[in-house]
């Protein structure tokens, strides 16, 4: 049973930084495709960022130039640095794994930015 151990959240004033980690454990398989996604208070869940193993990175528009996504294959984690953040990037960020039919998600760590 593969598991995702999400950290990095909090709170942080605009302008701030933060980075998220995502392990994946629990897998003896590098993931086909890691990656983030995340939920606003009364908004459906949307794509953030996902990266496939030895492949080109993705963002959404909304964080392109503001975020980064990084992974560590060799520790089935990965990485989202945010810089510049904005009130609107408050939400809680759900870390997203798939190899395969296969898809985890990680129970989530909130992000809160204050303006």
């Amino acid at each position: 049973q593969v598991q995702l151990a999400e950290s990095g959240g909090g709170l942080v004033q605009a302008g701030g930084s933060l980075r998220l980690s995502c392990a994946a454990s629990g897998s003896r398989f590098i993931a086909n495709v890691m990656g983030w996604y995340r939920q606003a208070p009364g908004k459906q869940r949307e794509f953030v960022a996902h990266m496939p193993a030895g492949g080109r990175w993705s963002y959404a528009d909304s964080v392109k130039g503001r975020f980064t996504i990084s992974r560590d294959n060799a520790k089935n984690t990965v990485y989202l640095q945010m810089n510049s953040l904005k009130p609107e990037d408050t939400a809680v960020y759900y870390c997203n794994v798939r190899h395969g039919p296969s898809e985890y998600w990680g129970q989530g760590t909130q992000v809160t930015v204050s303006s």
